[in-house]
């Protein structure tokens, strides 16, 4: 199975940019769309930002839009999330994950996840 490796967290003030990058290890697989979601301490993990494979076409949760941009290489078979202007409430274990069959911004249509990556931004 792919395994996906996120990596670029850490703790910023708020204000401050930081750059998450997911690199799939592994097989090539299909996928329809590649997300970024995140998960607070006994809170409900929450869809952040999503891109579809094919066309490169985006659409993010408003908590984060203009703010946070998704992208992806299709070259390296990565996907990136750019975090400007981040806020105390943007802290949370940040997860990459693919879905083989729709776009989606529920979890449950994700198949393949990572570890995740955790993002604490201080006030």
């Amino acid at each position: 199975q792919v395994q996906l490796v996120e990596s670029g967290g850490g703790l910023v003030q708020a204000g401050d940019s930081l750059r998450l990058t997911c690199a799939p290890s592994g097989r090539t697989f299909s996928r329809v769309a590649m997300a970024w979601f995140r998960q607070a301490p006994g809170k409900e993990r929450d869809f952040v930002a999503r891109i579809s494979w094919n066309t490169g076409s985006t659409y993010y949760a408003d908590s984060v839009t203009g703010r946070f941009t998704i992208s992806r290489d299709i070259t390296e078979n990565r996907v990136y999330l750019q975090m400007n202007s981040l806020k105390p409430e943007d802290t949370g274990l940040y997860y990459c994950a693919a879905a083989p069959r729709v776009l989606s911004t529920r979890a449950r249509d994700y198949d393949n996840w990572g570890q995740g990556t955790q993002v604490t931004v201080s006030s």
